[in-house]
């Protein structure tokens, strides 16, 4: 259980996320696990992934390995670079990709934001790949952090950044999959909005 968003305003980007885990009816918050985050940064990218604990050390491990490769500055290099991680999550990282049978493609049992200088983007369970254009949540408070973002977005004096922190805070309000403090970062976008 996670939430995590992305926020583009005024030329600024920004991501961000909470830091619990849980397993079943357990909770694990930040103040007793250390690599708690669920935002990685593959060069000028940074990834903030849903789903199991696992999957933010898989892409790690790829991203480290596959550095040469890795274009995520638009849909379709979004799209190639997933395909191509689905592949190896299967062979390597023994992913079990069946969701129901009624799906027409395999899954790869995450969902990501991304956010980059080209925009913020978002890669669904099937690696469906969306650029937004001005805000986005996934995971487990999800509604409560896209409508915080709705009632902040148009206000003038507040940043991307801040708009993503507090979309999180009220999932975590919320969300019982959701849990403070807050991890983000915010960068500069090269595209005009």
């Amino acid at each position: 259980m996670t939430t995590i968003a992305v926020v583009k305003k005024n030329n600024q980007i920004a991501i961000a996320a909470d830091t619990l885990t849980k397993w079943g009816s357990g909770k694990e918050s930040a103040k007793y696990i250390h690599n708690s985050g669920k935002i990685i940064q593959v060069g000028d990218n940074f990834i903030a992934v849903t789903g199991n604990a696992t999957f933010k050390l898989i892409l790690t491990e790829y991203f480290h390995e596959t550095s040469d490769e890795i274009a995520l500055r638009s849909i379709e290099e979004i799209f190639s670079t997933w395909n191509k991680l689905h592949l190896k999550l299967k062979e390597k990282y023994f992913l079990i990709p069946e969701e129901d049978k009624e799906d027409a493609i395999e899954s790869s049992r995450m969902d990501v934001l991304i956010a980059n200088p080209f925009g913020i983007f978002g890669v669904s369970g099937h690696r469906t790949v969306q650029e937004f254009t001005r805000f986005y949540s996934y995971g487990s408070g999800s509604d409560y952090a896209l409508g915080a973002m709705w009632s902040m977005y148009e206000s003038s004096e507040i940043s991307a950044e801040k708009i993503a922190r507090k979309s999180i805070e009220a999932a975590a309000e919320f969300d019982d999959g959701t849990g403070l403090p807050v991890d983000s970062h915010e960068i500069n976008s090269i595209k005009l909005n």
